[in-house]
């Protein structure tokens, strides 16, 4: 998650990243004018890859008003040539140190609701090849904690280009405007979808849509359209594999360091809760002692809304990804990955970062100083190297093995995973950013894209000279297993990636590395919670149980099956 990632790195840097919403719209080109279904576009040239660009195309009706909280509808046909070269306005969310303003901002809300739009990337072609060429189609889903995020983070013109796909990359609700329950909303619907609590999924089905009527415009093939998404992006890829109301507009879906958990309906909606900010919660403090109706909620301002949650670092606690019974099983995308017939069974990625944790620990003051004030280190290296290890293979056991061989063994043998290791960021000043970020979490995504002016000030530090080599070795592998995938529905590649087996000695996962670790290579390792667990506290690293209960904890915090896995250790 980009956000995270600023957040974590901003004492690194010595200047703020700088704000870009206010750069100038590139000049349109004729060669790149298409016609959809709704009307006219012109997009531009991308300068760098010459790769063809339209940007804040709208997929959906604008969702204010009475579409306030209600699923998707299409969107309006437009006259004339419609400019399609200017970033699309951002959906609701609270600025953080990652928009490169000053502090006094930060906590600030900025965005609109009229925000459904998205990205096209495609390989230069005249409008008759396009109509012909039936490339692949990936469209992307931005993490972001499902609070924040948009498309103008990321740049698809080299995954385009390069791989010969047409890339997608769509915004969505986000927040209370994306996920929220309450019997008010589903009383005043409209439409059997309007009775969801997943807005923002619905905001992906519609994206979907749209694709499967418009992308051939642009040279795609609707039928071979691949979801994928990292953190909240690869929940919310999760979800559509489990969701009925994406069925048959997808065909492959790759899960970058996601999770298949969901919330109850209850639980969102605050029946049985007491948490803050659930559903009636919040709809309680907007209407201030009046009857909550859906009209009343719908007329509530925006900064009422935001006004009404807890707008710092805890909004995370927010409910999304919710069990309605709408857009997903009540009983929770988890229920149905066993049977091929209650989901989308299509062929599937899933992986995870190595060190995923280190993003969040580097925030962490209880694990991480600040030398001179400015520079991250671990306080204890064993602990903190240990606060990484381990919840980051819980992740991995809950995100991918677990899921994976549940997929498996329930019928559906298409199914692959990895493990991203790159970790060569060497040391910048008194911080060694291998030890500090390693394989963090989202520090696969400008492998992926093969663009590395994501992160700001960051790039400088993370993405040097001397790693260029083999970093942008490692990319080209890594975006070829990728759009092989968008293309077949299996990665191939060299090495061969082979599927997931339920065989305990079979090769499980692909490692992406470069030749100085080891290089690309698949491994036999299949993560579950006992095993780390039985490792955790056989660790002579941490050489007291204290700490090794802390490492448990903070495992157990977050996934209460753990709970009672340490046999009595840590009372």
């Amino acid at each position: 998650m980009i956000r995270r990632i600023v957040l974590a790195l901003a004492a690194l840097v010595l200047s703020a990243c700088a704000h870009q919403a206010g750069a100038p719209a590139p000049s349109s080109d004729l060669a790149t004018e298409r016609t959809v279904s709704t009307g006219v576009l012109r997009g531009f040239v991308d300068a760098t890859t010459g790769a063809y660009v339209w940007r804040s195309i709208p997929f959906a009706t604008p969702p204010v008003g009475d579409l306030r909280w209600r699923a998707p509808r299409p969107p309006a046909p437009w006259s004339g040539v419609r400019a399609a070269t200017a970033e699309a306005p951002w959906c609701p969310q609270v600025l953080s140190a990652l928009d490169g303003v000053g502090k006094g901002q930060w906590g600030k809300l900025v965005g609109q609701e009229d925000c459904l739009y998205l990205n096209v990337y495609a390989p230069a072609m005249t409008a008759d090849a396009a109509a012909a060429a039936r490339l692949p189609v990936m469209m992307w889903i931005h993490g972001g904690s499902n609070v924040w995020g948009r498309a103008a983070q990321y740049d698809g013109a080299t995954l385009a280009a390069k791989q010969n796909v047409i890339v997608v990359i769509v915004q969505y609700r986000l927040g209370p405007m994306g996920w929220l329950a309450h019997p008010a909303l589903r009383e005043s619907a409209v439409t059997p979808d309007d009775a969801s609590a997943n807005f923002a999924l619905l905001d992906h089905v519609r994206a979907l849509e749209w694709i499967r009527t418009d992308i051939a415009a642009f040279g795609g093939d609707p039928g071979r359209v691949t979801i994928f998404g990292e953190s909240a992006g690869g929940h919310n890829v999760a979800a559509l594999l489990a969701s009925p109301r994406a069925n048959g507009l997808f065909h492959r879906a790759i899960v970058q360091s996601g999770s298949f958990r969901s919330e109850p309906l209850e639980q969102a909606e605050g029946v049985d809760s007491d948490a803050k900010d659930t559903g009636r919660a919040i709809a309680t403090r907007l209407v201030r002692g009046a009857s909550v109706t859906g009209a009343a909620l719908r007329a509530v301002p925006l900064s009422a809304i935001y006004g009404a949650i807890n707008t710092g670092p805890e909004r995370e606690s927010l409910p999304r990804v919710i069990a309605d019974g709408v857009t997903l099983p009540r009983e929770g995308i988890e229920s149905v990955l066993s049977d091929p017939a209650k989901y989308n069974a299509v062929p599937t990625i899933l992986g995870t970062n190595r060190d995923e944790m280190k993003l969040f620990n580097a925030l962490n003051p209880q694990l991480s100083r600040r030398a001179l004030g400015v520079f991250p280190q671990p306080r204890h290296k064993a602990l903190y190297e240990a606060m990484s290890h381990y919840p980051t293979r819980n992740w991995r056991a809950t995100a991918v093995d677990g899921p994976a061989a549940v997929m498996v063994a329930g019928g559906n043998p298409n199914v692959w995973t990895y493990r991203f290791d790159w970790d060569e960021q060497g040391a910048f000043l008194l911080t060694d950013l291998s030890e500090v970020l390693g394989a963090a979490h989202s520090m696969e995504i400008p492998f992926v894209f093969g663009h590395f002016k994501l992160l700001g000030a960051f790039d400088r530090f993370a993405f040097t000279h001397a790693n260029a080599p083999a970093r942008l070795a490692l990319s080209d592998l890594m975006m070829g297993y990728w759009a092989r995938f968008a293309a077949t529905g299996d990665p191939g590649g060299a090495p061969a990636w082979i599927r997931y087996a339920a065989t305990p000695d079979a090769p499980s996962a692909m490692v992406f590395d470069t030749p100085h670790s080891g290089g690309a290579r698949m491994i036999v390792d299949r993560e579950t919670q006992p095993r780390l667990i039985t490792d955790l506290f056989a660790d002579e690293t941490l050489k007291t149980d204290a700490r090794r209960c802390a490492v448990f904890t903070s495992m157990a915090d977050w996934n209460p099956e753990m709970v009672g896995m340490d046999g009595g250790r840590c009372r």
